[in-house]
């Protein structure tokens, strides 16, 4: 996807896209035109996931959450210049003022790599108010009404619909969301485009979706979850849209598909295979991995050491449950569990 604030190589998460002819901004891994490379089901993902059994999407999907789009949109995040300052409506704003269909955006960012001085802006410092807001939009200075946060490696954020926000230069994220590209641009830094046009922005329709009344999102603390063959898990965050995990292995894994949902599995470092008991596959850094629900027993065996993003939509309810049983303490599931 191209965007004026994008970088001209994608390394090291693709090291054969340098040198670009215009700023790519974020590659898509599930958006509906992405292609499924191997398997029953060698499509886009859209039409895939219309003709995908049931059994694959899991029991969740087949009894309660019916979808005829795929649910989450995963990409990774290229900036070189500071992005718009921008919001994204709930579903019911989306639902009643844009096109039928349309969904709103809650979503997260897991930071791949950072520059030693790279920052975000994201959520509202205590003392701004609806009217002071408004009035920065007309007389400059908005950014000053952010919490500005110091962005490293490994760190997530939280970023709910209504919270206003803004990425930096000089980072790689891997952003998961849900599948909706509703933007309400605030302020743009007088930026123009490749024709001297300013972008659009959105400022009443954002206006009406930021909720100045509650402090939500900002950066998580993630929870260890308990493992074997020595792999590091964490839960990173979980919200009704999407839940998200990092897996940090150095030696063969053994893991089992969830029959209540499917999975995806984003490489963000190392190479190795992925095994069960039909099949074995070769993975890389940047791919972006199906586990059906299904599929039982898997294992990874890395060939160098490996970082994974692993992301599912759950069932909040089903999922503290799941770990309390686990012996996650309450005190931390507050941390990083979201309604």
């Amino acid at each position: 996807m191209p965007r004026i604030w994008g970088a001209r190589s994608l390394a090291p998460i693709y090291p054969d896209k340098t040198n670009l002819p215009e700023p790519i901004g974020e590659a898509w891994l599930t958006g509906p035109e992405c292609k499924i490379e191997t398997g029953p089901l060698v499509d886009t993902l859209n039409h895939a996931w219309q003709k995908m059994p049931l059994e694959w999407r899991g029991t969740d999907f087949a009894s309660q959450r019916p979808s005829r789009e795929f649910p989450l949109l995963v990409k990774f995040l290229f900036p070189r210049d500071q992005l718009s300052i921008q919001v994204h409506p709930n579903d019911a704003y989306a639902k009643n003022n844009e096109a039928s269909g349309a969904l709103g955006k809650t979503e997260m960012w897991h930071v791949v790599s950072a520059e030693s001085d790279a920052t975000l802006l994201l959520g509202l410092v205590p003392e701004v108010d609806r009217e002071k807001f408004q009035s920065a939009i007309k007389q400059g200075g908005l950014e000053h009404f952010f919490e500005r946060l110091p962005v490293s490696p490994g760190d997530t954020f939280y970023v709910p619909s209504g919270t206003p926000h803004t990425i930096g230069a000089g980072m790689i994220l891997c952003e998961v969301q849900q599948n909706s590209d509703l933007t309400y641009r605030l302020y743009d830094f007088h930026r123009v485009d490749a024709k001297g046009n300013p972008r659009q922005l959105h400022v009443e329709k954002a206006m009406s979706v930021i909720d100045f009344e509650h402090r939500r999102g900002g950066k998580v603390s993630p929870v260890a979850l308990s493992s074997a063959n020595s792999a590091k898990k964490s839960l990173l965050v979980a919200c009704p849209y999407f839940a998200a995990e990092r897996w940090d292995l150095s030696a063969q894994h053994h893991a089992n598909s969830d029959p209540a949902h499917f999975e995806l599995l984003v490489i963000l470092s190392g190479r190795g295979n992925i095994q069960w008991t039909v099949d074995s596959r070769s993975y890389q850094q940047g791919e972006c991995w199906f586990i059906s629900a299904n599929l039982g027993q898997f294992s990874i065996v890395p060939e160098s050491p490996t970082s994974i993003l692993r992301t599912y939509v759950p069932i909040i309810t089903e999922l503290r449950d799941k770990l309390s049983r686990d012996g996650v303490p309450n005190s931390d599931l507050k941390q990083v569990l979201f309604t």
